[in-house]
């Protein structure tokens, strides 16, 4: 997204960046005592796995490998904590390769989204550990906060891509949903076997996963580099038919 882009586009993220910084503001004044050693450890790890990036076909942005540390925080620290993670390593992920201009406007886009999903799935994964029944799961409370997470931050790439570039909202979120759910999902499934054994696994627990998001980038990328063609194929006939309409 340009500085020329359309006016519904700009809306948005206006609309991104208003709510990003109310999340952020908030939960700064509301912050509490740092876990600091946890937090640093996240925060390195989550810098690293960010840098595991995968191009989307048929999407101009690209899939890191950070949310497991993401959500870790997001669970076991505070919400201050986990947007610093969060946002941390969204800056490092939309860092480009030397020689290539930085996009500040789709940065800005990326961190507001990420602090959005964030603040969402945090307050779902802290307000379940403090309902009764069956909210009181973590691994169901983790589950919600993966789930809200990943609206979170689809539904307005989703969008932002119909403004820009044309297509059906509903077809390209269906598309981005085909080729990142399995991403989200299997980030959910580890960092709930992460959360529920690191007390007893140590401080080598984020190492491990660490390793483990390095293996699944490795896939990925040798999935995408196969299949390319395929797997970009959904998002094309959706932008097609948009563009038909």
């Amino acid at each position: 997204m340009g500085l020329n882009a359309s006016v519904p586009a700009r809306v948005l993220l206006a609309v991104m960046m208003a709510s990003g910084f109310i999340v952020v503001v908030y939960n700064t004044l509301h912050k509490q005592p740092l876990h600091s050693l946890q937090l640093g450890l996240l925060l390195a790890l989550a810098l690293v796995a960010s840098r595991f990036k995968v191009k989307l076909p048929g999407l101009s942005g690209n899939m890191s490998m950070n949310l497991p540390f993401i959500l870790i925080a997001m669970v076991e620290l505070s919400l201050f904590e986990a947007l610093v993670v969060a946002l941390c390593s969204t800056v490092a992920q939309c860092l480009t390769k030397p020689g290539s201009k930085p996009k500040p406007i789709q940065m800005l886009f990326n961190v507001s989204t990420m602090a959005v999903a964030v603040g969402l799935g945090g307050w779902i994964s802290h307000y379940s550990l403090l309902a009764h029944g069956a909210w009181s799961s973590a691994s169901f409370g983790l589950v919600l906060a993966g789930a809200s997470f990943f609206l979170a931050q689809t539904i307005p790439v989703a969008t932002i891509i119909s403004l820009t570039e044309g297509g059906r909202t509903l077809q390209i979120w269906c598309s981005i949903f085909h080729l990142a759910f399995p991403y989200y999902a299997l980030s959910t499934s580890i960092t709930s076997m992460a959360t529920s054994t690191g007390h007893h696994a140590g401080p080598q627990a984020p190492l491990l996963l660490l390793l483990v998001m390095f293996a699944t980038y490795r896939s990925y990328r040798r999935y995408f580099s196969r299949g390319e063609t395929s797997a970009a194929r959904p998002l094309v006939l959706a932008k097609a038919a948009g563009a038909a309409d």
